[in-house]
């Protein structure tokens, strides 16, 4: 099982942001951050979902178990719905992805245990705003 913790974050909404991707496999940890260009904190959420989902299936994992303290991005997948349609494609994104994984979780868990990608997320800012 790959456990996957993520993140996303603005500086400004919207303003550079980033993602923060951290993954844990047979003992194994693996860090991204990911600048994601201009965009909102909800935003920045999806895609960081959608990039940890990009790599499980790069990775061909067969069992993810994701966190996030986004509760909108848990609740989303949860439910299968989000009412603001500027996310829409992000969430059928992240839905059609998540089927090709034989067993897919998601959890929400609060901040303070989600620390790593959360730093991991901050630093993507500070890329992001390198390469503009």
């Amino acid at each position: 099982m790959i456990e996957v913790h993520i993140d996303g974050a603005s500086a400004g909404n919207p303003g550079p942001s980033g993602a923060g991707i951290f993954i844990k496999n047979n003992g194994k940890i693996e860090t991204h951050s990911i600048p994601l260009g201009i965009m909102d904190n909800h935003e920045a959420e999806f895609t960081a979902c959608k990039k940890a989902l990009e790599i499980c299936i790069e990775k061909q994992a067969e069992t993810v178990w994701l966190k996030s303290d986004s509760q909108a991005v848990i609740h989303a997948i949860e439910k299968e719905f989000v009412r603001n349609p500027q996310y829409r494609q992000l969430l059928e994104d992240i839905l059609n992805m998540s089927k090709g994984i034989n067993l897919f979780f998601v959890k929400w868990i609060p901040s303070k245990e989600n620390k790593a990608a959360d730093e991991l997320a901050r630093k993507a800012i500070h890329l992001n705003q390198r390469s503009m």
